[in-house]
Formats: structure tokens, sequence, C-alpha cells
């Protein structure tokens, strides 16, 4: 009887890539950037180190591509978020808002991973530039919310600039998981501050 293959020899090309950004994901939140390693990622993966190469130019390019995966994980939580909160434009526009307040956005895992990107971000003009196209499109989506819920608004980029900021902040505290209020709280000031800013 012959010998097991290793399993990744089955998988499609996408497959590999994929196993591999999520094991990245999971060293960066468990390990933190100083740890993780082409063999950290690797014995994550289940896979030979030689498979990692051979997608990636290194594990710099593979952070960059998690980074990627994980921005669009994200921003489709968000999506979701705001479709399922029905047509009315003040709805939507708080459920792009508040989202970030529920799992799987706020988790200890995603902050540790998004942690881990944002200290790179400066040293790394690849994450870096990641961060910024992230961060972009963020800021938009809200702009965008913005002018379909007040149409006569003008500044909606400072807007989008302030409410980020505070969304940020409320997020990094629930996923701590020591914050002094709740998620209804978080929202409520979320709406608080929306409504003073387009006021």
């Amino acid at each position: 009887m012959s010998a097991k293959q290793p399993s990744f020899t089955r998988e499609q090309p996408d497959d590999r890539r994929q196993s591999l950004i999520e094991s990245c994901a999971h060293c960066l939140a468990t390990r933190g950037i100083g740890k993780t390693s082409v063999r950290a990622i690797c014995a994550q993966a289940d896979v030979t180190p030689g498979l990692l190469r051979h997608y990636y130019s290194g594990v710099d390019a593979l952070i960059a591509a998690t980074y990627h995966w994980t921005g669009q994980r994200v921003s489709q939580a968000l999506e979701q978020a705001v479709e399922n909160a029905g047509p009315n434009p003040r709805t939507r526009l708080l459920a792009y808002l508040t989202a970030s307040f529920q799992p799987p956005i706020a988790s200890s895992e995603l902050l540790a991973t998004w942690l881990a990107f944002w200290s790179l971000s400066k040293t790394n003009p690849v994450i870096a530039k990641e961060h910024q196209d992230i961060y972009a499109g963020y800021r938009d989506g809200i702009e965008q919310l913005i002018s379909k819920y007040r149409p006569e608004q003008r500044d909606t980029r400072l807007a989008a600039v302030a409410l980020t900021a505070l969304v940020d902040g409320l997020w990094l505290e629930l996923s701590l998981g020591s914050a002094p209020f709740t998620t209804d709280e978080a929202a409520a000031l979320a709406e608080k501050w929306l409504d003073h800013l387009l006021d």
C-alpha cells in the first residue's frame, strides 16, 4: 500500500492560497507579528515552506494578501448589515456604522490580527498602501450612505473621517472585552454623533 499523499496535493491552487491566508491570519492573532514566520504559517496550514514560496514571494507578501482578505471580510459584513437594514437611508447608514460593534467584526481574534497590520503599516509600504485602501473604502461607504440620507449635505468627507474615528475607538474597546459600555450604548453614541455632525 502506498503512503498517503499530503492533503494539500488534492486542493486547487485557490484553496491552497486561501489556506495559507487563513493560517497567516491565525498566526498573527495568536502569535503576534514577531513570531509569525514562514515555518509557523506552514505548520498551521500543514504544508511545506516550499508551497508558501510557490504562491508568494515571502512572508511579507502573504501578510499583505492576508490584510487584503481581512479587509474584504469586514467589507462584506458591513454590506450585509446595510442590506439587512432595509430601504430607509438613515437606518442603512446606522447599520453600516454599528456593524463594527457586533461579530464577526467585534472579535478579539480580528482585533489581534488588525493590530499586527497596523504595526506593519508604519514600516512596510505594501501594508501601508493596503491600510490606506481599506480605510478609504470604509470612509467612501460612509460618504455614499450620508449622501443618500442627506443629499443636501455638502461636506461628507469630514463627517466620514469623524465617524470612522469614533467607530474605531468604540470597536477597539468592545473587541478588547473590557469596554465600560455595552454594544447598545456604543450604537447609541454613534447615532448621537451622527446627528450632531449632520445637524
